[in-house]
């Protein structure tokens, strides 16, 4: 099978989405399919990639780690052509999603979605951000999903999320599994020598995109009250992001800024080391749909301690795997972080078997089964030979209809927003 997937993040891009798409690929071409990838451009990505077609981008946008894509996308249709998709896996509603929605509708290909994320959660990065705009996001979302022929959600509160804002097409709950082999094994204690931190000290450790929407200060500060009454305490944060000087500040202005150690971006064996020198994996984040840093803790033996947020009670199970948290108090964060150090060697190991248990549950060869059996449903009644593949009246057809469509879908969840801002404005309470 050709599977194309069209994402606006990917490689070096660190982020759930980015490494979503890098698995699943990595996955299907395991198998024998040939996958193909349409992303934006980025600083410092790889060179001579295969089965990557990149678009010209506008980079930091706003300031962040973004990349935003250019509406031309010159030679896309002649290595479309060479390529031959099947199927159309978009994984945003919008810019690069648009592409996919309009390469589906012209070629008369399945389109199926993944609803990643929860896009109200990051309009901060947009000028001019609202509740309108927030409103906006969420109904063009909604509006995205039902012209498609198939959603993934990657967790039941998501699944009943769409459900609740009007998604009526098929959704399948589909989690980015998580590669059990890469993170089963690790040299921690070589990271903690590099690190000059003491085998028998406890260690708490994060990994992701340092971002405002992941509720880092949150993290951070609850992190220092726990490390500031245990001395022999450290934390490891992987990942990099507009957080990470802030996080640095915390704790410099807690004089605990030597404990803390960023290791920025890591990839392969360098991450398994890095999560195998970790005692505890802490997680804040109210905006992710799924559990996926999560998972990849689980798989090295980490017991993780959460906020209760969709995609998270999915896999966190309090007092199972380890704590997840319905108060969102710093003291409480920090008091089960204590919790957890102060269980005993035999307590600590049945936590740790525990949350492999749990990450087994998520492998990516499960997850790729329920996506591939999926596409074959789609393309089984969609056979090559009813497939449109020239450019003739009846493409331009296709191509004018998908477009009142966008515009279409554009305007009504302005009217939608503007409506719900209005509201709010003239709205005089009880």
């Amino acid at each position: 099978m050709n599977i194309l997937t069209v994402t606006n993040t990917y490689a070096p891009h660190v982020g759930g989405v980015a490494r979503s798409v890098e698995a699943f690929a990595s996955e299907y071409r395991k198998r024998g399919h040939s996958v193909l990838v349409v992303a934006p451009t980025f600083r410092d990505m790889p060179e001579n990639e295969k089965g990557v077609f990149r678009v010209p981008a506008i980079q930091n946008f706003n300031t962040s780690d973004f990349s935003v894509a250019l509406p031309f996308h010159q030679g896309l249709s002649e290595v479309l052509d060479e390529f031959k998709p099947d199927i159309v896996h978009s994984q945003h509603p919008f810019l690069l999603g648009m592409t996919a929605m309009r390469v589906a509708r012209y070629r008369q290909l399945p389109l199926i979605f993944t609803h990643h994320t929860l896009y109200e959660q990051y309009t901060h990065y947009v000028p001019g951000d609202s509740p309108a705009l927030k409103r906006f996001v969420i109904d063009l979302a909604t509006r995205y999903a039902n012209q498609c022929d198939q959603v993934f959600a990657p967790s039941e509160s998501i699944q009943q999320l769409l459900l609740d804002r009007g998604v009526n097409k098929p959704i399948t709950v589909v989690p980015t599994g998580v590669s059990l082999e890469k993170f089963a094994t690790g040299n921690g204690k070589a990271v903690r020598k590099r690190l000059r931190i003491p085998d028998q000290h406890y260690v708490v450790g994060h990994l992701g995109r340092l971002a405002p929407e992941k509720n880092l200060e949150f993290l951070s500060r609850s992190v220092v009250d726990f490390m500031s009454r245990r001395a022999d305490s450290h934390f490891i944060v992987i990942g990099t992001g507009p957080s990470e000087a802030r996080i640095r500040a915390i704790f410099r202005e807690a004089n605990l800024e030597d404990r803390l150690h960023v290791l920025g971006i890591l990839t392969s064996q360098d991450l398994a080391d890095a999560m195998h020198a970790m005692n505890v994996f802490v997680f804040a984040s109210h905006s992710e749909t799924q559990g996926m840093v999560l998972t990849e803790a689980m798989a090295a033996g980490l017991p993780v301690i959460a906020l209760d947020a969709p995609g998270v009670r999915e896999v966190v199970r309090d007092g199972y795997n380890g704590r997840l948290l319905k108060a969102g108090t710093i003291s409480d964060f920090s008091t089960a972080i204590q919790g957890m150090a102060t269980l005993s060697a035999q307590e600590t190991r049945v936590f740790d078997s525990h949350a492999r248990q749990t990450a087994e549950r998520y492998s990516l060869p499960r997850s790729a089964d329920k996506a591939l059996t999926c596409y074959e449903e789609l393309t089984a009644s969609n056979p090559a030979e009813n497939r449109h593949t020239g450019r003739d009246w009846e493409g331009v057809l296709a191509w004018l209809k998908t477009e009142w469509h966008i515009l279409k879908s554009l305007a009504e969840a302005g009217d939608t927003a503007i409506g719900s801002a209005r509201i709010t404005e003239w709205d005089p309470g009880p």
